[in-house]
């Protein structure tokens, strides 16, 4: 793992980035690629034509156009259950050109895979993961962690002026290789949903004599409620290593319940 960006990232262009999947993640990035200056357009299923609009982004209901209409990177920000569905019913024949293509998925070995089964030869694979978003990052991209792996990359001045729009903004960049990020992920970002949903199937609120440690669980269930039960469920169906760390918690959770049944009949022993 390497938090450093290679020199070859110190020279960027303008590009031109397609966005397939344009929902509130990929709405809160589009923003500062527009403002650094990159030409933006979309395509999704729900019809986000005025919004894009608004915003001076083209939007292509015809993925066949969309393709076709030459971007020098594609970024893919499906949800996580819909990527191989979405990947395999776009008719990429319609490419004019090879183009870099980016997911920014939550889950990097799934998504890699489905992209180099999917994609023609000729397309370049950046695999990404942006770990903000638009609570989080609010108020700016700096020192948030930005994760990627060049996973097929030829074309290294488009990759390069791509990780640069993370870099102008502050972000900590993190080289590591899908794997390596599925494992470390899933003993923080899984862990970290998992206990928020448990808060929430416990339907926990703040009461009048909160501790700051209650508060942090409090907030830790709203966060998490305010993501789809899809994005839980795509962290644990498609990462390998979170079935693992499931059965970590239940085994916790079973020792520290035997730990507490245990003292509990020793001072019942001591007090009879």
């Amino acid at each position: 793992m390497s938090a450093s960006v290679p020199a070859s990232v110190s020279s960027s262009r303008s590009l031109k980035i397609g966005i397939v999947g344009f929902g509130t993640f990929s709405q809160f990035l589009a923003k500062t690629m527009i403002k650094q200056g990159h030409s933006l357009r979309a395509t999704s299923r729900t019809d986000y034509s005025q919004l894009c609009a608004d915003m001076g982004i083209a939007f292509f209901s015809d993925v066949a156009a969309f393709l076709g209409a030459d971007n020098d990177v594609i970024m893919i920000c499906t949800s996580i259950l819909s990527l191989s569905q979405v990947l395999r019913s776009m008719p990429f024949t319609a490419l004019k050109q090879p183009a870099l293509f980016v997911d920014v998925l939550s889950v990097k070995e799934y998504a890699r895979d489905t992209l180099l089964q999917v994609l023609p030869e000729d397309s370049d694979v950046l695999c990404t993961h942006p770990m903000f978003g638009p609570e989080s990052g609010k108020h700016g991209w700096r020192d948030l962690n930005f994760m990627y792996e060049r996973v097929r990359v030829r074309d290294e001045e488009t990759c390069s002026s791509f990780l640069k729009i993370f870099e102008i903004e502050g972000c900590r960049m993190l080289e590591m290789s899908c794997t390596e990020h599925d494992e470390l992920a899933a003993k923080s970002q899984f862990i970290t949903h998992t206990i928020g949903r448990f808060l929430s199937e416990m339907d926990i609120e703040s009461t009048p004599i909160d501790t700051k440690g209650f508060e942090a669980l409090v907030q830790l269930r709203k966060n998490t409620e305010s993501n789809s039960f899809d994005l839980f469920s795509g962290l644990y169906i498609h990462n390998r290593f979170a079935k693992q760390e499931l059965k970590n918690l239940e085994f916790a959770f079973e020792k520290l319940k035997h730990k507490l049944l245990k003292r509990n009949d020793e001072e019942q022993e001591v007090n009879q």
